[in-house]
This record gives C-alpha cells, structure tokens and sequence, in this order.
C-alpha cells in the first residue's frame, strides 16, 4: 500500500524530496499547498494529486499519510502542530523554526501526538557519514572542524536575518548537526561574525563570515567556520581529530594515521536516503529508521541560535540555557 504525502511548500527543496519520491513505487504524491497558488499546480500538474488553498484544506480533504513541511524558516506557523493533531507522520526541512519557543510548541505536539517525525538533516544519511560512524562510534573525539564555505543564496528571504536567521541558522546548520551527531551534546559556544564581502546586496543584513568555538559536555572541542561570500571557491564538511587519527567526511571519506592516508568513495545506487527511511518508517510505524527526529533538531537548533547570540553578546553561550 503506497504512503499518501502532501507537500507544504512547492519551492526547490520540495520539489527536490518531489523528484526522489516520485520514484518509489510505495509513495504517492497526493496534495500540494504553496502561498504561490501557482507552484502548487504546477506540482500537481507534473506529479499528479491537487493543488489547495491551504495546508488546512489539504490537512481536511486530500486523506494523507504523511506531509513535507518545507517553508521557510520564518514561516513555521501551525503546519506540523495541525498535522500532528491529524496524526499524520511529518517530514520538516531545517531549520525547525526560528525561535525556542515556536520549536518547543512544535516539538510538544509531535510529542502527545507520537506521530513519525524526520526532519531533513539528510547528511547524516551519507555513505560517508555512516561508513564513519560505524568505525569511529566509540572513539573518543578530541576535535571537531566543520566547514560551509559557499556562495549567496538567490532568495530575498535568506539575506534578512528575521526571516532565514543568518548562514549558521539556516545553512551550517547541516554542519552543527553531524558535529552533534559524531560528537555528543555541545555545552558552550563563542562566535565572531562579520559582514565583509557583500555589503552592498540590497536588504542584506546577515553576516557573510562566521567563525564559532564549540565545548562539548565529553570536553572535547571544536570550530565551525561559514562563508556565503567563497563563490566558486565552495568546500563542506567535517574534519575529526582522534589520538593517531585524522577523519575528513565531505564527498569522500578521507583517513589518515599510522598506517598512512587512504581515500574511500561510495557510489552504489542502492543505498539509503532521507526520503526512501521516511517512507519506509511511515509505512512501518518504526521511528528508529529515522536518524534525526524533531526533538533530536531542536537540539541543532538551539546550537546555532546560541552561536547568533554569542556572536551579538560577544560572551560565551550555552545553547541548554536558551
């Protein structure tokens, strides 16, 4: 039996999970909702279903399963709080929200409700990630290096802090992420951000560079560094220091100690994806194939919005006291 999934948002991330989900034979494309009606039938025109006015209607008529939150940060109102309440399973892209508070609510929902939740850290379900994780999940990490050094996204949106939250918030988000998820729980965080490069992008008012100092609870340490003004110069990814031990996670799976350096690559076409374990988890009602749920996010959430005040306090911050 295929899992029924509407989509809150038809933009380009939508459209992305759209394209891989249109491909399993248990998935079916049922309703679609944008605040551009015009992006919603041109969703349904290509994947078949219908457009909505509203997540509400879609939430009331289209009969789903499962539902793709993909908004922008600052628009995160009451689409999973309603879907929770409709019990349907939730897919939410990152960031989770803007603020704590709007997290919380949300996270409280998913929570009484017990519905399946994922949201889209979909590194985490990298070949390489995983091929590390599995080797290095009882190592003792000393240091982490993550890196989102990129250009500047087109959207209006993404350059205004009250609405994408900056760089870190929205994007190197990805980064905070899997140094959680290699790392444990990040107790304290320090920033310095600056607007260097791209001061004269109309509206802009997000920092271009930032650089964020990291403890962990286990006392480990660690830097995150993101740039939206590198242009072509693009690199992203984690770096992790062991005794004797030098692990790079981008594209590939980079090794180096004792024995020397080895490169390693995965390229089979049957290896899991974000998109392929929420289907599966939703039909099996088995939310541990999920590697990110909602309450796991806010956590990732709470790390980044803690770097955004450091960076604005110029003290230390602890992203448990936010």
């Amino acid at each position: 039996m295929s899992i029924r999934i509407g989509f809150v948002g038809c933009g380009g991330i939508a459209n992305s999970h759209m394209s891989n989900l249109n491909q399993m034979e248990d998935a079916e494309l049922v309703g679609f909702t944008d605040v551009v009606a015009e992006k919603a039938q041109a969703a349904a025109e290509k994947y078949g279903g219908q457009a909505y006015e509203s997540h509400q209607a879609m939430y009331e008529d289209a009969d789903l399963d499962a539902v793709y939150i993909c908004v922008p940060p600052f628009a995160h109102e009451d689409q999973e709080i309603l879907a929770a309440q409709a019990g349907l399973a939730i897919f939410v892209e990152k960031p989770v929200a803007l603020s704590m508070d709007k997290a919380r609510e949300i996270q409280a929902a998913i929570s009484t409700s017990g519905v399946i939740s994922c949201v889209g850290y979909q590194q985490r379900y990298l070949p390489t990630v995983q091929k590390a994780k599995q080797r290095f999940a009882a190592a003792d990490i000393a240091m982490v290096m993550g890196y989102w050094l990129g250009g500047f996204p087109g959207v209006h949106w993404w350059r205004v802090m009250a609405e994408s939250g900056g760089q870190m918030v929205e994007q190197t988000t990805h980064i905070v992420d899997l140094a959680r998820y290699f790392a444990g729980e990040i107790d304290t965080v320090y920033s310095s951000f600056a607007l260097r490069c791209l001061g004269d992008v109309e509206d802009i008012d997000v920092p271009d560079v930032g650089v964020v100092a990291l403890k962990f609870n286990s006392a480990a340490v660690g830097m995150i560094c993101n740039s939206c003004c590198a242009g072509v110069a693009s690199k992203v990814g984690i770096h992790l220091i062991l005794q004797d031990v030098s692990v790079e996670i981008g594209p590939s799976l980079i090794i180096k100690d004792r024995q020397g350096s080895r490169e390693e690559t995965f390229t089979s076409p049957n290896l899991p994806t974000i998109d392929g374990e929420f289907v599966k988890a939703v039909g099996s009602n088995d939310q541990t194939r999920i590697l990110s749920d909602y309450a796991d996010a806010v956590k990732s959430l709470a790390v980044s919005l803690a770097a955004n005040k450091s960076a604005a306090t110029g003290q230390p911050v602890r992203p448990s006291e936010l």
